[in-house]
């Protein structure tokens, strides 16, 4: 652990015996210090220079079965004093809440791994600039594209440091680098436009900027002259930057907190099956220089790799201390938290195992379908899973990807859409949440 990080956390557990002696029962504290810089150009011009730091701190304090919680930028004595008498006076008032509390000290991770989430180098304004540059000129340079909103690249470090009253302290760092293109093909009202990006934690490990670009134009000309087509039920296939839509609605649905409150639709199928056989859906926190990993959850507890779905059966909740408690199970190492907020459940690396079949053989055997490139809209309803949204893409005949189409309408449920999804063997992990393309059959597009 470095200097810094060691400073930190004398501070945490500092302000929370601060807590303790102004009548707290229980406290913990969470800093995030975080610096970025990000630039951006369009048709060859410079624009934007953005650089940012940012250093929060928060306490959260539980007094007789009461919570509250405060945050501040300002780590001065004087200031902290102030922040812990109005934190705890706020506890004494607020409404009691049953299931506050600290993790069982059990749960508490004390050994954290190394996920190598931190870049040691600091990306410089140069070569981010560099890289939009390369990441624009190529994408300008396919033929067709006529436009540009612009190229972005970014790089950011954050540290997170928690400190509890239950004895833990922990912290850990990780940078963030990204790219990113967007251009337009085509003259007036038959414009098309597309993008493609790319976010890693190490410099070494990112795409050349010129082949991000490159896809971000092929992409926005394949989609020039997009037809129409009728209403018909027909098989539908995700391309994976989409289909990771549907695990973020997986995600909500078995959040401990939409469980808790009943407002999910899987909210009675835990150890059912709720996929075909043979899916698997995993949540992966210790996955080594991940987009979402962590060494431990926002409360201190243990991480670990966790079979959601397990041969289409919906083994787990996602859990923390809280909605556990609620539930009457143990956190299952997912909570989240910002330095103004208590904590909430969530996912990390979330994906759907890969399949067997190439894109090619999933699509085999279609006579007709919808390949789906871009949705629009929030139409999913996550008390009763029900599906609508508007979306474009690729006419598929006999088994190949033919014409694009767009303002179309996809229509289903999602526990008829995960019931009848067959995966591709493309995974990739690129977003933090991840699926393979995936095929559904029996959906519902809706045309002109």
């Amino acid at each position: 652990m470095t200097d810094a990080r060691s400073t930190e956390l004398e501070f945490l557990t500092g302000v929370i015996d601060r807590a303790k002696v102004a009548g707290a029962d229980e406290a913990d504290a969470v800093l995030v210090d975080s610096t970025s810089l990000s630039v951006s150009q369009r048709l060859g011009k410079r624009e934007d220079l953005e650089r940012s730091e940012s250093g929060d701190f928060g306490l959260r304090v539980m007094i007789g079965g009461r919570q509250a919680m405060v945050s501040s930028s300002d780590r001065s004595d004087s200031a902290v004093s102030e922040l812990v008498e109005r934190v705890v006076a706020m506890a004494r008032v607020a409404p009691k809440d049953p299931h506050c509390g600290l993790a069982d000290p059990a749960w508490l991770c004390t050994n954290p791994p190394g996920l190598d989430l931190a870049d040691d180098k600091e990306a410089s304004a140069e070569t981010l600039y560099a890289r939009a540059a390369a990441a624009e000129d190529a994408a300008r340079a396919v033929p067709g594209i006529t436009n540009s909103e612009g190229a972005q690249a970014n790089w950011g470090r954050s540290t997170v440091a928690l400190a509890t009253s239950g004895g833990f302290t922990g912290s850990y760092s990780g940078t963030r680098l990204g790219v990113a293109a967007s251009v337009i093909a085509g003259e007036g009202s038959g414009m098309e436009g597309d993008y493609e990006y790319v976010s890693v934690r190490h410099g070494g490990d990112l795409e050349d900027p010129a082949a991000i670009g490159k896809r971000a134009g092929e992409r926005a000309v394949k989609s020039l002259n997009p037809q129409k087509v009728g209403t018909a039920q027909v098989p539908v296939v995700y391309e994976p930057r989409v289909a990771n839509g549907l695990l973020r609605s997986l995600a909500g649905a078995i959040s401990g907190a939409a469980v808790a409150r009943s407002t999910s639709f899987l909210k009675d199928k835990l150890n059912e099956k709720i996929f075909n056989d043979g899916i698997s859906v995993i949540d992966d926190p210790l996955r080594k220089r991940g987009l979402s990993s962590r060494p431990f959850d926002g409360e201190g507890v243990t991480t670990r790799k966790m079979a959601i779905v397990e041969d289409g059966v919906l083994k787990t909740w996602i859990l923390d201390r809280s909605t556990g408690h609620q539930l009457d199970m143990p956190s299952t190492g997912h909570a989240s938290r910002g330095t103004s907020s208590p904590p909430s459940p969530s996912s990390s690396n979330f994906y759907l195992e890969a399949g067997n079949q190439t894109p090619a053989q999933l699509m085999a055997d279609i006579k007709i379908g919808f390949y789906v490139t871009s949705l629009m809209g929030m139409g999913v309803n996550p008390v009763t899973g029900d599906y609508s949204r508007g979306a474009s893409g690729f006419w598929i005949e006999n088994g190949e990807i033919t014409f694009p189409v767009s303002e179309l309408t996809i229509a289903s449920n999602l526990k008829d859409m995960f019931l009848h999804l067959t995966p591709a063997d493309d995974l990739e992990f690129r977003f933090g949440t991840d699926s393979p393309m995936l095929r559904i059959d029996g959906m519902t597009v809706a045309g002109a």
